[in-house]
């Protein structure tokens, strides 16, 4: 078991290499990633996705969980799936809404 914490700001960086395979847009700048809590070798992970629909969903989420599982210093991820509030374009970041022509 670890016992260092992995930070906040590397668990990020890990999910801005996160691709929704529909859009091939990163998930923590899409907006998709609500909250990032790491601690003492464990990091809890809420998210949503697009719409209840996704197909693309399970696929999303196992690719989450592994590319945060490959960290060092962390032994556990749980990620949970919520949907309030409900995604929207206006969650992504304002470089992406930029980029994407909405800001």
């Amino acid at each position: 078991m670890s016992e260092q914490t992995v930070s906040r700001e590397d668990v990020i960086a890990v999910l801005e290499g996160v691709l929704d395979p529909e859009l091939h847009l990163d998930i923590w700048n899409l907006g998709l990633v609500y909250e990032v809590k790491p601690d003492a070798g464990k990091v809890d992970i809420e998210m949503t996705l697009t719409s209840p629909m996704c197909p693309y969903g399970p696929q999303l989420i196992s690719e989450t969980q592994r590319s945060v599982e490959e960290m060092e210093k962390v032994d556990e991820v749980n990620i949970e799936i919520v949907w309030d509030p409900p995604w929207s374009m206006d969650m992504m970041s304002e470089d992406l809404k930029f980029m994407l022509g909405r800001g």
